[in-house]
């Protein structure tokens, strides 16, 4: 399996490089995003820092931080595959981590309730393709195990599969999948 999803993997970075995204409007995921998944005050909203033709969540991160919710982005240890979270706002600088990814120069680390997560492909069952190192997947059922938390697979619509991805036990399974175009609701 690890060889098919290596295979998939390619093609879908492949797709999104070849893929326009000048016409798409990112900041409609944000009402969307807001409207249906209701976060609480209390709640911690996790997303990253865009890297190439990732999906830019920043909007989202903007508007939560402009309605006092805490944002977190995530500090990568190479060591580890769980990621540790940084309670992130505009006045904290970001510097270059592992693999050239910007993450919060601080070390206020949280615990999220809301992960806004990358994704190369994802298919109709809510299963998302990642980069491949595990990170997320790990962080993921770190948390679940922990607490009651909401992962959302965040990108834009034509990188929808119309098969299903190859799933290991590890994969987790996304509750919801976000695009400019609409979200849809994966959880059981």
């Amino acid at each position: 399996m690890f060889e098919q999803k290596a295979s998939l993997r390619e093609q879908a970075r492949q797709h999104r490089e070849m893929t326009d995204i000048r016409g798409e409007d990112v900041e409609a995921a944000t009402p969307l995003f807001f409207d249906t998944i209701q976060p609480q005050e209390s709640q911690i909203i996790a997303a990253y820092w865009p890297k190439g033709r990732e999906f830019d969540p920043t909007h989202i991160l903007e508007t939560a931080l402009s309605q006092n919710f805490t944002c977190a982005l995530p500090k990568i240890d190479e060591d580890a595959r769980i990621l540790k979270f940084v309670k992130w706002d505009p006045v904290i600088p970001l510097v270059k981590g592992p693999y050239g990814i910007l993450q919060p120069e601080g070390d206020e680390f949280v615990a999220p309730d809301i992960f806004l997560v990358p994704m190369l492909s994802f298919d109709r069952k809510g299963y998302r393709l990642g980069q491949g190192g595990g990170y997320y997947d790990a962080t993921l059922a770190h948390y679940r195990a922990m607490k009651d938390v909401t992962a959302i697979g965040i990108g834009y619509a034509h990188q929808a599969v119309l098969f299903t991805l190859p799933v290991e036990d590890h994969d987790q399974k996304m509750d919801f999948i976000l695009t400019p175009q609409g979200i849809t609701d994966y959880r059981d």
